[in-house]
This record gives structure tokens, C-alpha cells and sequence, in this order.
């Protein structure tokens, strides 16, 4: 699984994304609400020992360059992370997956304000869409910090993902990812003493597994995305929806009714409509960009 077609590139999104669905099983099979900065602590650790192997060797002329970018971002995950684990506690797997795919909303608002991308009619219609979607999923049982948790899990990821790109240009993924979680470590320490608390050994062992998915699904979106555009394979992100309702309905028993599945078609169905016509407008770029040059010159 190369990445180097469209079809590779999909394949290795859709295995990247069911990475991420197990992440999310291991950390809600974890219950470590009672812990969370010492779970989360444990991640950090473990995710940077998982990816020591990935830039041990690896030569890059400024390791540190964009160091407080670094440290803001790690402290970020600290953050989603926490959010992560409180949402997962208290609502059902696929429910929670369906509020976390308001993110790619929160990027288009976001990236509007601050860097001044071009608000469309199709962009407002998404982003009123996916609110509806979250208020079509919200049950009365659900309102309260899991909901809130959810709803701010995927602000912040949001945010996380609009600073990849003032990232140095001369790191890779896996090293900027690497000093980032370097940058964690103090904060998930302090927070973790702070806090006082202590896992079990099947815990700690979730924290681990949990660690691997999420570097396997970094590394899934690092190939997915090297090589092909962007807007010809993100829709394979959702399948990542599929997985956790699939999951949530295997693992802890629970129901998909129809509240959840008409909220997650009016998260994700506009998404899917502005992926698809980024490629229409890719492909038709493409096809006047070959007749000027099939044009011949006197």
C-alpha cells in the first residue's frame, strides 16, 4: 500500500481510520475517568517511545525550529485528550465518533477567520447542517460534560489541525509529531501528580494499545495524503463513523436508532458534497489546464 494511486491512497485511510475507531475502544474500554491525567500522562510517554524508532537517525537541519509551535500543539493533544477519555466515559462509542466529526466544520470556520479562505454558500449550508446533525444525535440523557466534552474535543482538534500549517516545512510528520508529545510530557506529568490518582495494569495496557492506534492512524494520514490530492480521498475519513457504530453496537451492546443516524448523515453528507466537488473543480482545472496546451502555438 504504496499511496501512490487513488486506491492505495483510500485503502490506507480507511486502515488508518479503523485505527483510530480501536484507539477510541481501548480508551473507553480504559473507564479511566476517575485517572484521566494519569492516563493521559501514560499516552504521552508511550506514544513517544512508539515513535522514537521514527526519528532516531533521521537527520533534519533544524530539529527544534518552531519549538513554541511545538509546545503549544503538544499541550493541545493534553487537552483533547482529556476530552477524549470524559466524552468516550459518558456517551456511547458511535454517538460520541458522530459529534467528533464536527470538526472538519470547526476547520472551515476557523480557517475563514484566520487565514482568510472564501466563505461559500456550500461551506455556511455544511457547517448549519452539522449543528443540526448534533442537535438530531442530543437526547436529554446525553446533555451534560459528555456532550460538552465531545462538542470541545472536536473545537480543539480543529485548531490542532489549522497550526499543522505553520509548521517548518523541513520537518516530517513523524518528527514534528515526536517533539510535540516531548513538549506534552511536563504539563502531563505536573497534571498527573497533581492529580494523585492511579491506574491498574490493564490500564496502563489500554494506554499503550491506544498510543500504537494513534501513530498508526498519523501514519495512515501521513501516506494517504503524501502523494494524492487531498480532496480526492478525505471522504475515506469517514469511514471512521462506520467503524465506531459497527464497534459501539459489538463491543458494548449498544443501539443505533434512527436519531443517530439521521444526525450523522447531516454531519457527514455535506462534507462528502464539498470533498466531491473539490475533485469536479480538480478534474475540470485539470482538462482546461491540457486543452491550453493542446493548443498550438504560430
Amino acid at each position: 500500500m504504496s499511496g501512490k494511486t487513488i486506491s492505495s491512497a483510500i485503502l490506507v485511510l480507511v486502515m488508518g481510520n479503523l485505527m483510530a475507531t480501536v484507539c477510541d475502544v481501548l480508551v473507553k474500554l480504559a473507564n479511566a475517568n476517575e485517572a484521566v491525567f494519569q492516563f493521559t500522562f501514560y499516552r504521552v510517554l508511550f506514544m513517544c517511545l512508539v515513535l522514537l524508532p521514527f526519528v532516531v537517525g533521521k537527520r533534519v537541519e533544524r530539529p527544534l525550529e518552531g519549538l513554541k509551535l511545538h509546545i503549544l500543539r503538544g499541550n493541545l493533544w493534553i487537552l483533547t485528550s482529556v476530552l477524549l477519555v470524559i466524552s468516550l466515559s459518558q456517551l456511547p462509542l458511535a454517538t460520541a465518533n458522530a459529534v467528533f466529526y464536527t470538526a472538519p466544520i470547526f476547520i472551515i470556520l476557523l480557517a475563514v477567520i484566520f487565514y482568510k479562505e472564501r466563505l461559500t454558500k456550500t461551506v455556511v449550508f455544511a457547517a448549519v447542517s452539522g449543528f443540526l446533525g448534533v442537535l438530531v444525535i442530543l437526547k436529554p440523557s446525553y446533555i451534560g460534560w459528555g456532550m460538552l466534552s465531545a462538542l470541545g474535543f472536536a473545537f480543539v482538534l480543529a485548531v490542532n489541525s489549522l497550526l499543522v500549517r505553520k509548521l517548518p516545512e523541513g520537518q516530517g510528520a513523524m518528527h514534528g509529531l515526536f517533539i510535540a508529545q516531548m513538549c506534552a510530557l511536563p504539563l502531563a506529568g505536573g497534571l498527573a501528580i497533581w492529580e494523585g490518582g492511579s491506574l491498574t495494569w490493564e490500564q496502563l495496557g489500554l494506554a499503550f494499545g491506544a498510543s500504537i492506534c494513534s501513530v498508526l492512524y498519523s501514519l495512515g494520514c501521513l501516506v494517504g495524503y503524501r502523494y494524492v490530492a487531498s480532496s480526492q480521498v478525505s471522504s475515506a475519513e469517514y469511514s471512521g463513523l462506520l467503524f465506531a457504530i459497527f464497534a459501539g453496537w459489538f463491543m458494548f451492546a449498544e443501539t443505533v436508532d434512527m436519531s443517530l443516524l439521521l444526525g450523522a448523515a447531516l454531519i457527514v453528507v455535506p462534507l462528502i458534497y464539498i470533498g466531491r466537488k473539490d475533485i469536479m473543480a480538480e478534474r475540470r482545472k485539470r482538462r482546461e489546464l491540457a486543452a491550453q496546451a493542446s493548443v498550438p502555438e504560430f
